[in-house]
């Protein structure tokens, strides 16, 4: 059972969707065995014709359901087979009911429900377009009252048999096009915050190579034209060629110095706004995402930036990884869960928690320099994006840690230390626990 939990949560939302719906439909099946055996007057043998049927409408269904996921070919063979196996049951029952095997009118309409319906619910999901799906339906009805009247069943018989395959044809086809139809619109607004979170990258990569060009184009345009100045000039020999070159040296080194100071825009992370927007995206994603604690504003630049991405990191996470429902995000300042006085120095924790944690993100937590493992908690695998948490909080001589904790949830925490304060300045609070919420493994 567990194995089966585990391989349920592994499962993207859309994932889900899809089990959920392909599970929906073979169900049907056991519903026609059911109904068929609840009313066999063959002893058993409509029961095999039944089980016969079903089977090959679940395999049907699995393989149209992935060509409309477009991982496999149209099923057409397949499809034409299961057809005519629906028709030669349908066949077989109006033969039984012609020569009164069949107890009662309902009885007969049960079996001929049972076979016909859930046969054209299968054979619809192969065809292109609803409007096909429509004429599949009305073939059916026509089937049904040509074969009946061919039989010379009363008309009121041939009437009820072809109300009861109306009513339930047109119920099984609606629910099987609005199923698929559901199915691929999960997909598709999977696909496209996938798109979008894409198109944010090429967005931000664009706006630092402008600011790159804005800042390198005109001074390498002025270095280019100098030193060629200065060439000409050394040629002749004339001493301006030293000047002209110093020059050179002074716009190279203006240059470095601001490509320094966008890239350090660049990296650097507000706190207080990363931890809004970890809200913001998360609460978009269907996430019940909580800010908790203190909102850093006391912290130094350097404290608060590093902290700012391993917020971002995790919510990259909890998108990209597991299955989240609930994200707690909580930073205080303080002893932790030491006392003052004993040796134990203040310092900014931030915790990040969340549950639908994939089984993957197991094992001993990672630790940053320093570090020690909590207990309890099991590793992660190691990736750049956990690599990269702690070469910057190993600025500020942070660490990091990461892993599965009690209860299915993934915990990742980072810890700052602050300065001790000043004597006479009074003690630094006592901090809780704090919590980011991390969706499964926490490796981007």
């Amino acid at each position: 059972m567990s194995r089966l939990t585990d391989r349920w949560h592994r499962k993207s939302k859309p994932g889900k969707v899809e089990s959920y719906t392909r599970w929906t439909f073979h169900t049907f099946g056991l519903v026609e065995v059911s109904l068929v055996w609840s009313v066999d007057p063959l002893q058993g043998w409509l029961v095999l014709l039944s089980g016969l049927h079903a089977g090959m409408c679940v395999v049907l269904q699995g393989r149209a359901l992935d060509w409309r996921r477009g991982r496999r070919e149209r099923p057409v063979r397949l499809g034409l087979a299961t057809a005519a196996v629906t028709v030669a049951s349908a066949l077989v029952v109006l033969v039984l009911i012609k020569a009164g095997a069949v107890a009662d009118d309902g009885s007969a309409a049960v079996l001929l429900v049972a076979f016909a319906t859930y046969g054209l619910g299968a054979m619809s999901l192969t065809l292109r377009t609803s409007r096909h799906m429509a004429y599949a339906l009305l073939a059916t009805i026509a089937g049904t009252g040509v074969a009946a009247t061919a039989l010379r069943l009363p008309p009121s018989h041939v009437l009820g048999l072809v109300l009861a395959v109306l009513s339930a044809g047109a119920a099984i086809v609606v629910t099987y096009i609005l199923s698929v139809w559901l199915l691929n619109t999960v997909w598709e607004l999977d696909a496209a915050r996938e798109l979008q979170s894409r198109l944010a990258v090429a967005e931000e990569r664009l706006r630092f190579g402008r600011d790159l060009h804005d800042v390198m184009g005109r001074n390498l345009a002025v270095i280019a034209l100098k030193s060629e100045l200065a060439v000409q000039l050394a040629k002749r020999g004339r001493p301006e060629a030293v000047a002209q070159m110093a020059e050179v040296q002074r716009i190279a080194r203006e240059s470095q110095r601001e490509v320094r100071d966008v890239v350090r825009g660049y990296r650097e992370a507000d706190l207080h706004t990363e931890m809004e927007g970890a809200r913001g995206v998360l609460k978009a994603a269907g996430i019940d995402c909580r800010i908790e604690g203190d909102d850093g504003g006391g912290l130094s630049p350097a404290v608060q930036s590093a902290l700012a991405w391993v917020v971002r990191e995790a919510t990259t996470n909890v998108l990209r990884h597991g299955d989240a429902r609930r994200c707690t995000v909580r930073l205080t300042e303080g002893y932790g869960d030491g006392e003052a006085g004993h040796g134990e120095a203040p310092a900014a924790v931030l915790v990040v928690e969340n549950d639908g944690a994939a089984e993957g993100a197991g094992g001993k937590a990672g630790t940053g320099a320093g570090g020690s493992a909590g207990g309890g908690r099991r590793e992660v695998r190691k990736g750049s994006g956990l690599d990269g948490l702690r070469e910057r909080l190993a600025v500020v001589d942070g660490t990091l840690d990461a892993g599965r904790v009690e209860g299915g949830l993934f915990r990742l925490t980072a810890r700052v230390p602050l300065p001790l304060p000043l004597p006479g300045s009074g003690p630094v609070p006592a901090s809780g626990a704090e919590s980011v919420t991390l969706g499964g493994e926490a490796t981007a």
